[in-house]
């Protein structure tokens, strides 16, 4: 049976496409480009659907065909989701109150998608958790009104079927999947009291024993809750605003567990600094935490909150598992240079590093083999486009945003679970004719007058921490040991680099070269030392360019001189 074909939305202001890919990706044939700039666009959750609003009215098509499902004109719509069933189709659009009215119009509706009818129109006056949480069956829905959560049962939101109430909740997060279904509330601390989070299972939610799991913590201004697929546990990130102590503008967070079962911990980070991203691992059994100030680390925990594997210190802000688990990018993006490293998630083997400078966007296909980086406006109005990768590195497609025109969005279509297997990591780079873009080695400055001498160990404003294995039962290396092989390993760098230069390799181009080692003249001798430096430099990057690797223009130029250099050494030979 063939793997189901993976299609990529384009959203811009030339419009919404639908494309077919990757590795190439062309204009969807059963799907006409909407020309109107659209305000938003969403895919259901098994990707059969997809919907957008450009101004005029709302439509949803399939994805498979680009048939209609449905037409709505509302124009206003901002924001718009589906049910994980497709039952039912929510749109947000702005709430305004006109001057000689009491109320201003229900801004959230809930529609039966496949007749078009106006199931319930809601208030929603804030952006934050504007759609309704469906559970995987539609079964239960939760909505946040006033302080509580208001629970719907069938799809029937004529009826409030039960309610949370407490002091004040401020965020919820309903568990994936099937039921039964647990519920995570987060309540803000005030007057002295601290924040905190419970876990509840629907139906019971009154009571002093009802709560599943209970974390308080002070300095929280805010939270993020994230279930994982498997709904046994919690992680709450917890974010302060302002950092009183002073040591960093990102304000103050720290990361919280909670399980189901009722063991709750303060997750034990090893660096200090802000935590930039938190992901669980789709196995449901570890999660990533990238965290501290820069070179930021990242580490794998287990549920037990005890570290499994240590990725050492980089510049990297976000981590990306990929839809089977089996992969992990670590990445820098947003004020980093957009360095990537893809990592074998179950054996810890770095597969490779790539650098993707100025993206704005990440994300992994379904098929666990390619991911998209993007430059979207309105973060950065230049350069935008996008790039399709192999995750060993290999740039498959390049495609620049036409000129005068701006990216907005990038989305690949969802598949559901299992429809893409786990295939075997690959670590040789994908063929391509882009070729790849693998990070270079950067090397610390050396001022001129010192560039002639033996190369030293050179001091860095940041000890680096190479990656080790934390697993009970592994031998684990101390900061101390970790120093130590660092200094060994920049000792033998700068010993090779030290070296004098090996002769160029012999071939026909290079005969004139090895008929005569020395001249009798200490200056002619120099010369012809330095030219023989630039061409083992030209023969090197003939073999880069054979490898599929794409050269720069100043390395193109100096492919160029290489004619011009061989006759210059076949002069100062005859001399």
């Amino acid at each position: 049976v063939l793997p189901p074909l993976n299609r990529q939305l384009l959203r811009g202001s030339d419009g919404t496409a639908l494309l077919s890919g990757p590795p190439s990706c062309e204009q969807h044939s059963s799907f006409q480009r909407d020309s109107r700039s659209s305000r938003c666009v969403s895919f259901s959750r098994d990707g059969t659907l997809f919907g957008w609003c450009n101004g005029l009215n709302v439509s949803v098509v399939k994805s498979s065909d680009g048939s209609v499902v449905s037409t709505l004109d509302l124009p206003k719509t901002s924001l718009l989701d589906f049910s994980p069933l497709n039952n039912v189709l929510a749109t947000w659009q702005p709430y305004s109150k006109p001057k000689d009215s009491v109320q201003g119009e229900a801004n959230l509706q809930l529609w039966d998608l496949w007749s078009g009818q106006l199931i319930k129109a809601l208030y929603q006056k804030k952006v934050d958790s504007w759609c309704p949480s469906w559970s995987e069956d539609e079964k239960l829905s939760v909505r946040s009104v006033n302080n509580e959560l208001h629970f719907y049962e069938n799809n029937d939101f004529n009826v409030i079927a039960n309610k949370l109430h407490m002091q004040k909740v401020s965020d919820f997060a309903l568990s994936p999947g099937g039921q039964p279904n647990k519920v995570a509330v987060y309540v803000p601390g005030s007057k002295g009291a601290p924040s905190f989070v419970r876990l509840y299972q629907y139906p019971v939610l009154g009571g002093p024993t009802a709560a599943l799991a209970n974390k308080s913590f002070f300095k929280a201004d805010r939270v993020s809750m994230q279930w994982n697929k498997k709904a046994s546990a919690v992680l709450v990130t917890a974010s302060t605003e302002v950092d009183k102590s002073g040591a960093s503008y990102y304000g103050e967070q720290t990361l919280h567990f909670l399980s189901a079962s009722g063991e709750t911990a303060l997750v034990q980070l090893q660096k200090t600094g802000p935590i930039y991203d938190v992901v669980w691992s789709p196995n449901s059994s570890e999660f990533c935490v990238v965290y501290g100030f820069m070179p930021a680390k990242a580490t794998v925990y287990s549920l037990k909150c005890d570290p499994l594997f240590d990725f050492g210190t980089g510049p990297r802000n976000a981590a990306y598992y990929s839809p089977q688990g089996h992969i992990l990018v670590l990445a820098g993006f947003g004020n980093l240079r957009g360095q990537m490293e893809v990592w074998d998630a179950k054996k810890y083997k770095q597969v490779s590093k790539p650098q993707a400078p100025d993206a704005t966007h990440f994300s992994w296909c379904p098929d666990g083999e390619h991911v998209v980086t993007a430059t979207c406006s309105p973060r950065l109005r230049v350069s935008n486009g996008y790039k399709i990768w192999h995750y060993t590195g290999s740039v498959l497609l390049k495609q620049d945003a036409a000129a005068g025109s701006e990216l907005w969005e990038v989305r690949w279509q969802p598949f559901p679970e299992g429809s893409f297997p786990e295939r075997a990591i690959k670590y040789q780079a994908a063929p391509s004719d882009l070729g790849t873009t693998e990070a270079t080695p950067t090397q610390a400055y050396r001022p001129p007058a010192m560039r002639h001498l033996p190369a030293t160990p050179s001091s860095k404003l940041h000890e680096e921490e190479l990656p080790q294995n934390l697993r009970p039962g592994e031998k684990r290396i101390s900061k101390a040991a970790l120093k130590n092989q660092q200094k060994r390993e920049n000792k033998k760098a700068a010993k090779q680099e030290a070296k004098p230069e090996p002769e160029p390799p012999s071939d026909s181009a290079l005969s004139i070269s090895q008929s005569k080692l020395s001249s009798g003249d200490p200056e002619t001798d120099r010369k012809i030392k330095n030219v023989k430096k630039k061409l083992k430099a030209i023969e090197e990057l003939k073999d880069q360019q054979a490898s599929g690797k794409v050269l720069q223009k100043n390395q193109l130029e100096k492919l160029q001189k290489e004619d011009q250099l061989l006759k210059e050494l076949e002069e100062l030979q005859i001399c």
